[in-house]
C-alpha cells in the first residue's frame, strides 16, 4: 500500500521494486518449468536414466507446485507474507544448488521437489505482496499485467537459455543461475518489502491438502512407471487404488469442512469449471510438447542443446506477442475469441507434426512451432479471465489460485500421459523408432486443443455465464470479480 510518509514519486519507486522483486522470483519459478527440458538428453547420459526417470525429472516439480501452491497463500495469509516469501526464496535457491550437485538420478528428483517446496512458497504469496502494494485499481491491473507477462517471457526464454548454459558449462548450470538470482531478490526483500498479513486469514485444510498430495502423486507416478512394472503389478494396483480413493474422497471431505482448500460450489459455475479444464488441457500439450520436441531434435536429428533451442524461437517469438495481445482482447471482447483460437492453434500444431518423421523438412518444424506458440500465447489470459469472472470479490484470489494450481497439474500430467504413451510405443532405435512413435502424442496434443475450441465456445454462452451469476448469489451478495480491463455495469438484483 502508498507509504504517507514518501513523496509520491519516491512512493512509486518504492512500489514499482516491490513489483520488480516479486518478478524476478516468478521468473526463476517459471524459468525451471521449461529450462530443464533442453537439459534432458545431457542428464540422461550422465545419470544413465530411463526415459521415466526423465518424466520424474519433470514432473518431481511441477506436482510438488500443483499440490502446495495453496496452502502456502493461506500459511503466508496467516504468519506474514514476506516470511513465507524469504524463506521460499532460500529453500528455492537450496534446492537449486543441491540439484547442481546430483550425482544420482534419485537424488536429482529429490532435490527437485526441494526446489518446488520453495516455489510453491513464492507465486501466491508474491500476488498477494503485489496487490497490497498496489491498491488503486488501475495500477494494481497494471502491475498485474506485467506478472503475466513474466509468466510468458519465462516460460519461452527456458528452452533458449538452457540451451546455451547446457552447452557451456554443462547441465548442472541451469540450477546453478537461480542461486545469485534468488539471494540477490531475498536480499531486497529484507531491505525492500513491507510485512502483511490477512485480516482474517482462511484456515488450513489439512485433510484435503492431504488427499490432493495423495491424487496427484498416486496418478502420476501409475501413469509413468506403469510400463516398467507392468499395468497390472501390484504396486501400479495400490498407486491406482489409491489416487482413485483420494478422488473420491476430496470432494466429500471438501464439502463437510467450512473452509475447503477447494470449495466445490466453484464447480457451479461453468466458466470457472471451463476455466479449470483449460487450464489442465493446455499446459499437458506444453508439457508433452517439450518433452517430445526435447528428445526428438536432440536424439533424433543430433542437435546440440543451443541448436535445440534455437528451433524453439517461433514458439517463443509468438508466445511473447500473442500473450499481451489476448490480455487486451479478453479485456475489450471478453475471452471467447483467444479461447477458440488457442485451441486451433494448438490442433493445428499437433496435426503438422503427426507427420513427423526423422527428416522432416525444416518448414514443418518452424510451422508447427509457431502455431503451438500462437495457441498456448493466447490461452494464458481468458484462463485466469474465466477463472475470476463473476466470482465474488472475497473468492476471486482462491479461484485464480485453483487456476494456477491447475496449470502445474496439466504440466504434469502431459509429461506423464503423452511422455508414457510415446517412450513405451518406441521400436528400436531411438534415432529410428521415435517419431513413428510420438505421432500417438501428437495425436492427444490435437485432441487437447479440441477440448480447448469447445470449452471456449460453451463456457462463453449466456448461460454459462449465468451460472457464474447464480454462484456468486450463492456465496452472499457480494459483488462479482470485476473481469480485467473491463468496466461491469452494477450488478442487477437475482430473483
Amino acid at each position: 500500500m502508498p507509504d504517507p510518509t514518501l513523496p509520491a514519486a519516491a512512493d512509486r519507486r518504492r512500489r514499482l521494486l516491490i513489483l520488480a522483486i516479486c518478478c524476478l522470483s516468478l521468473f526463476i519459478v517459471g524459468l525451471d518449468n521449461t529450462v530443464v527440458n533442453v537439459a534432458l538428453p545431457a542428464i540422461q547420459k550422465d545419470l544413465d536414466a530411463p526415459a521415466s526417470g526423465l518424466q520424474w525429472i519433470i514432473d518431481a516439480y511441477t506436482l510438488v507446485l500443483a499440490s502446495l501452491l495453496m496452502l502456502f497463500g493461506s500459511v503466508a495469509d496467516r504468519f506474514g507474507r514476506r516470511r513465507v516469501f524469504q524463506a521460499g526464496l532460500l529453500l528455492f535457491v537450496l534446492g537449486s544448488l543441491l540439484c547442481s550437485l546430483a550425482t544420482t538420478l534419485e537424488w536429482l528428483v529429490v532435490f527437485r521437489a526441494v526446489q518446488a517446496v520453495g516455489g510453491s512458497m513464492l507465486n501466491p504469496v508474491a500476488m498477494s505482496i503485489i496487490t497490497n502494494t498496489f491498491t488503486e485499481p488501475r495500477e494494481r491491473a497494471q502491475a498485474i499485467g506485467v506478472w503475466g507477462g513474466v509468466v510468458g517471457i519465462s516460460m519461452a526464454l527456458g528452452p533458449l537459455l538452457g540451451g546455451f548454459l547446457v552447452d557451456g558449462a554443462g547441465w548442472p548450470s541451469i540450477f546453478l543461475i537461480n542461486v545469485p538470482i534468488g539471494l540477490v531478490a531475498c536480499l531486497l526483500t529484507a531491505r525492500y518489502v513491507p510485512e502483511s498479513r490477512a485480516p482474517r486469514p482462511r484456515r488450513l485444510d489439512p485433510v484435503g491438502q492431504l488427499l490432493m498430495v495423495v491424487l496427484l502423486g498416486s496418478g502420476t507416478a501409475a501413469i509413468i512407471e506403469g510400463p516398467e512394472h507392468g499395468w497390472t503389478s501390484p504396486l501400479i494396483l495400490t498407486l491406482a487404488a489409491a489416487a482413485l480413493a483420494a478422488l473420491v474422497a476430496f470432494p466429500l471431505w471438501e464439502r463437510r469442512v467450512a473452509e475447503p482448500l477447494v470449495d466445490p460450489r466453484f464447480f457451479g459455475s461453468v466458466p470457472f469449471t471451463g476455466a479449470t479444464v483449460t487450464a489442465v488441457c493446455a499446459f499437458a500439450a506444453l508439457g508433452g510438447f517439450l518433452f517430445l520436441n526435447t528428445l526428438y531434435l536432440q536424439d533424433v536429428r543430433d542437435y546440440s542443446p543451443v541448436e535445440a533451442g534455437l528451433w524453439t524461437l517461433p514458439m517463443a517469438g509468438m508466445m511473447l506477442v500473442c500473450a499481451p495481445l489476448s490480455g487486451r482482447i479478453v479485456g475489450v471482447r471478453g475471452p471467447r475469441g483467444p479461447l477458440v483460437a488457442a485451441g486451433l492453434g494448438l490442433a493445428a500444431s499437433g496435426l503438422l507434426l503427426t507427420r513427423l518423421t526423422a527428416d522432416s523438412p525444416p518448414a514443418l518444424l518452424l510451422a508447427a512451432y509457431a502455431l503451438f506458440g500462437f495457441g498456448f500465447g493466447m490461452v494464458n489470459a481468458p484462463i485466469t479471465n474465466a477463472a475470476v469472472s463473476g466470482m465474488p470479490r472475497a473468492q476471486a484470489g482462491v479461484a485464480a489460485a485453483v487456476a494456477s494450481t491447475s496449470r502445474q497439474v496439466g504440466q504434469s500430467l502431459g509429461v506423464a500421459v503423452i511422455g508414457t504413451v510415446v517412450t513405451s510405443a518406441v521400436v528400436g532405435p531411438v534415432a529410428s523408432g521415435f517419431a513413428p512413435a510420438s505421432r500417438s502424442g501428437w495425436w492427444i496434443v490435437v485432441g487437447l486443443g479440441g477440448v480447448i475450441l469447445t470449452l471456449g465456445l460453451v463456457t462463453t454462452t449466456t448461460w454459462a455465464v449465468g451460472t457464474a451469476a447464480r454462484v456468486a448469489a450463492r456465496f452472499g451478495s457480494e459483488a462479482p470479480a470485476p473481469r480485467p480491463g473491463v468496466r461491469e455495469a452494477p450488478p442487477e438484483r437475482l430473483p
